[in-house]
């Protein structure tokens, strides 16, 4: 088990990878039309960074008992749906004996 210093520390050195990693994709991106100057390899390998840096840090929030929520957009359809039932007309309709 790590103390909070560390989990911090970690968490601090996992932010600053991804913003380093982003910094490099960023400045390294060619205009349209143009080849970019990293290898296919080194692009894969950059994805496989975030990917890793991304899972340990839903670990590390995991650990700490934060829950994860994904950004949404306010006009982003909701999982469920609330449907409205109107049972005024049904009182008014007994069955007949």
């Amino acid at each position: 088990m790590t103390s909070n210093t560390e989990t911090s520390m970690e968490q601090r050195i996992l932010r600053v990878m991804r913003k380093v990693l982003g910094s490099v994709v960023k400045d390294t991106t060619p205009q349209p039309g143009m080849q970019h100057v990293l290898s296919d390899q080194t692009i894969e390998d950059i994805k496989a960074c975030f990917a890793l840096i991304a899972a340990r840090e839903m670990e590390l929030a995991k650990e700490a008992g934060i829950a994860q929520e994904r950004p949404h957009f306010t006009d982003e359809p909701q999982k469920a749906k609330v449907v409205p039932i109107n049972i005024s007309g049904l009182r008014n309709n007994k069955p007949k004996e």
